[in-house]
């Protein structure tokens, strides 16, 4: 029986929930604070990554997928960037 191969897409979303459970083990692990901080720092980046690929079709090959990638992490880093610069101005706001 031959299996036909998968798109680049679809392989990296299995492969990013796979590393989201495992980041979830390795946060609830109380044995070491080291592979906590590595949960941690694993759990940040695979969600980042799962935000943009979750926007990317599972047939879209490779160019495709990394072109959908950049702009999704583009538009992540867009909003983080727009919310610090909007911060301050809206708690002076609150202040009044």
């Amino acid at each position: 029986m031959m299996r036909g191969k998968r798109p680049f897409a679809s392989t990296v979303q299995a492969i990013l929930i796979v590393l989201l459970v495992l980041s979830f083990v390795l946060i609830a692990q109380q044995v070491s604070m080291t592979v906590y901080h590595v949960g941690l720092v694993l759990l940040v980046v695979s969600t980042l990554v799962q935000i943009a690929f979750g926007n990317i079709p599972p047939s879209a090959n490779l160019r495709r997928s990394l072109n959908g990638l950049g702009i999704g992490l583009a538009v992540i880093s867009a909003m983080f960037g727009l919310g610090i610069i909007l911060v301050p101005y809206l708690i002076n706001l609150g202040r009044g």
